[in-house]
């Protein structure tokens, strides 16, 4: 795997931090996860099974649990022993907790010169939120995320799931990952500072909408599932359902309208651009809607798919997962977690030719790598358990 050989010491918990860092695990580094005794509270959340939580488990893959107190002196001394042989520090608390801990960047820089530390924060590292709390609802709102989720005449809406969280880990492992090839190439640059917030992930995911403000100052609004840029784009009710269209150009939209057995709309001057169907929408809306109801979802899936346009059904949860592509691409797998019997989880989204992602380590119960990771940074059994008895080490 890409990155095996990597050693990552994970003081991460809930989604940010692990969905980050569990991206790495699957690419092959070897993440510890340090827990507090009571450990990651993404354990106590979601539907169990066997007492075992599949939310923490979807996120935690690939990993060894240690459970440290990082309270008692004693534990720090452990965390900065494991520190010596580490690659990557990844860590979610509010800018300047990783200083009060004791783990300044001077003290991080005498431990291992050549450590890379990612800090993940709502708000960033500076700057006049820096030290505010924060959640995934406040960066999709602040971020302006909001603003364009949601009907014309509707509330700003947030997503469905924890965008900001699961965008920032995407950007935390991107980022760890482009510092590991460039540490390749430099001279030794001393300890390197990776700084990641919600707030401006999101910003960075405004897309054309930022782009048309910046260009032009106009103020995106929100048009639920109709495009902004493109005319006809969205959902259409059909005899039995509805479908998801989207016909993204000229080219497409000529298709389109062959298959729909509407080509007349080429010529009628109220809609035979995309500026016009855009500034006339609800004109493009009466057109074209009776006919979507004609025919059944499943129709027009496959004529709209056969002549090139781009269409779908909206399915539920249950539904992905029956869904034959989905199936295919084997987006859901079992894996055996022992006496917990299996664990469903999602797949893979990286599909590798050579050296395929896998899953090498299952969500590791509380503190259960403690003794043989402590044992590989050369802790004696005797020192071990002296700090499981005095409540540093906790293990299963």
């Amino acid at each position: 795997m890409s990155l095996q050989g990597i050693r990552v010491i994970d003081l991460t918990r809930i989604i940010a931090g692990p969905f980050g860092t569990q991206l790495l695990a699957d690419l092959g580094a070897d993440v510890i996860k340090i827990e507090t005794p009571a450990g990651d509270p993404l354990r106590a959340q979601g539907e169990k099974v066997n007492d075992f939580s599949w939310y923490f488990a979807g996120y935690n893959r690939n990993k060894k649990s240690v459970a440290l107190d990082l309270r008692n002196p004693e534990g720090m001394k452990v965390l900065k022993r494991l520190l010596k042989d580490a690659d990557v520090l990844v860590e979610n608390f509010r800018p300047g907790v990783l200083d009060k801990m004791g783990l300044s960047k001077d003290v991080l820089e005498e431990i291992n010169s050549n450590l890379i530390i990612c800090s993940i924060s709502g708000f960033g590292a500076d700057g006049p939120y820096s030290q505010r709390p924060a959640f995934d609802f406040i960066a999709q709102a602040l971020s302006g995320f909001m603003s364009v989720t949601g009907e014309a005449d509707g509330p700003p809406l947030r997503t469905g799931l924890p965008i900001s969280d699961l965008v920032v880990g995407l950007y935390s492992a991107l980022a760890i990952s482009s510092r590991l090839v460039g540490r390749q190439k430099d001279d030794g640059t001393g300890v390197q500072y990776i700084d990641i917030a919600l707030t401006d992930s999101m910003v960075s995911f405004l897309s054309f909408q930022a782009a048309n403000f910046l260009a032009a100052g106009i103020e995106p609004k929100r048009s639920g599932n109709d495009h902004q840029l493109v005319a006809p784009y969205g959902l259409a009710e059909t005899a039995d359902g509805s479908v998801a269209f989207a016909p993204s150009n000229d080219g497409v939209y000529k298709k389109f309208l062959k298959v729909l057995d509407m080509e007349y709309c080429l010529e009628d001057d109220r809609i035979d651009t995309n500026a016009k169907r855009m500034k006339n929408s609800a004109i493009v809306k009466e057109l074209f809607e009776p006919v979507f109801k004609t025919q059944t979802s499943a129709y027009w899936i496959e004529k709209m798919n056969a002549a090139g346009v781009p269409v779908g059904p909206v399915l539920s949860v249950p539904e992905v997962f029956e869904d034959p592509q989905i199936q295919h691409r084997e987006m859901v797998m079992d894996v055996d977690h022992g006496d917990r019997g299996s664990v469903k989880m999602l797949g893979f989204p990286m599909k590798f030719s050579h050296d395929p992602c896998t899953v090498r380590e299952t969500a590791p119960d509380l503190g259960q790598h403690g003794e043989e990771t402590l044992l590989e940074a050369g802790y004696t059994e005797v020192e071990i358990a002296e700090l499981r008895e005095s409540g540093v080490l906790k293990d299963v």
